[in-house]
């Protein structure tokens, strides 16, 4: 599912829903979203009935017009996997050897 943004009229910010399908969550049991809009600190998708993970965000439009994250997926066994978004605006190449996801804030 691609990024379903929504640019607000009344403040400088763009609401974000991002979305993991259940055949890119590959069986985990928690799906987190990290990057730059929360200092790379972790918030919980929530898992959907059709075994899809979402969450949405607002996101400041006055910066630098993107911001990068990816995916935290957790396993049943207590593995943690970091993943890209398959429908990202776009991909950067990230600090540890992999590239990141991109969203764009701007329109």
């Amino acid at each position: 599912m691609p990024l379903i943004k929504q640019f607000l009229k009344s403040k400088p910010e763009v609401k974000v829903t991002f979305a993991v399908e259940k055949e890119a969550a590959a069986g985990a049991e928690q799906v987190m979203l990290i990057g730059e809009f929360t200092q790379w600190q972790p918030v919980e998708l929530k898992r959907m009935k059709s075994g899809e993970f979402k969450a949405t965000l607002n996101l400041p439009t006055n910066g630098p017009g993107y911001f990068e994250y990816c995916y935290q997926l957790i396993t049943p066994a207590g593995e943690t996997l970091y993943e890209n978004d398959w429908e990202a605006d776009d991909y950067v190449p990230g600090p540890f050897g992999r590239d990141n996801s991109v969203v764009r804030v701007i329109q």
